[in-house]
């Protein structure tokens, strides 16, 4: 089980701010700015490169949430980030797609 399957299943807990059948979000143990939350679908999918047509309505379904979830933490009118890491050059950590959410700063571009 990857840790994200563990915190879906209450093992490790986390403060989550969003669930639905398909997906879930929490708030990062590490947080890169004042808001940033991991939206995550309960169904595996390793990794943004391995998602295939039959994922796209899941994709949506988790841009949606984000947009769900900034307005319900009140980043939604002063901005906010999405980002998918893909690949160890990247910084994935976690070998299943999630969607980071920042906000509740000023962020620079390019990142990183």
């Amino acid at each position: 089980m990857t840790l994200f399957e563990k915190i879906a299943a209450r093992e490790i807990p986390a403060r989550i701010v969003h669930e639905t059948d398909e997906l879930f979000a929490f708030h990062d143990v590490n947080p890169q700015a004042p808001v940033h939350v991991l939206i995550v679908p309960k169904r595996v999918i390793p990794r943004i490169a391995e998602a295939g047509a039959a994922d796209a309505e899941l994709l949506g379904k988790m841009l949606l949430a984000a947009r769900e979830i900034a307005q319900k933490l009140g980043v939604a009118e002063s901005g906010y980030r999405l980002v998918i890491n893909s690949g160890r050059d990247a910084g994935e950590s976690v070998p299943h797609l999630h969607l980071h959410l920042l906000g509740g700063r000023p962020l620079a571009w390019p990142p990183g």
